[in-house]
């Protein structure tokens, strides 16, 4: 069992910044896969993005790529995801979820956190 517990979102201007955290408890942290997903108000679930249990793979949706970094930190059982350049269409609920397997499917996620808002103003 793993549980998530997201934070650092808030409200920003167009072109700055956020650090979301995802916090993880349990001993097997290292062994997940995670993933960052978002959901805007009237729309469905969307991938941003995921990293493997190692930290060696990413993947980003093209809506975020080169703007947003994922990252983790094991021993701190973190995962992060940096957004810089941020837009309007940002905005949304963000939430990180894992699996054994990096994927860009959600419903293919075990694990999931409640969410953070994310409100970037134009």
């Amino acid at each position: 069992q793993v549980q998530l517990v997201e934070s650092g979102g808030g409200l920003v201007q167009a072109g700055g910044s956020l650090r979301l955290s995802c916090a993880a408890s349990g001993r097997t942290f290292s062994t997940y896969a995670m993933g960052w997903f978002r959901q805007a108000p009237g729309k469905e679930r969307e991938f941003v993005a995921a990293l493997s249990w190692s930290g060696s793979l990413t993947y980003y949706a093209d809506s975020v790529k080169g703007r947003f970094t994922i990252s983790r930190d094991n021993a701190k059982n973190s995962v992060y995801l940096q957004m810089n350049s941020l837009k309007p269409e940002d905005t949304a609920v963000y939430y990180c979820a894992a699996r054994r397997v990096a994927s860009t499917l959600d419903y293919e996620y075990d694990y999931w956190g409640q969410g953070t808002q994310v409100t970037v103003s134009s």
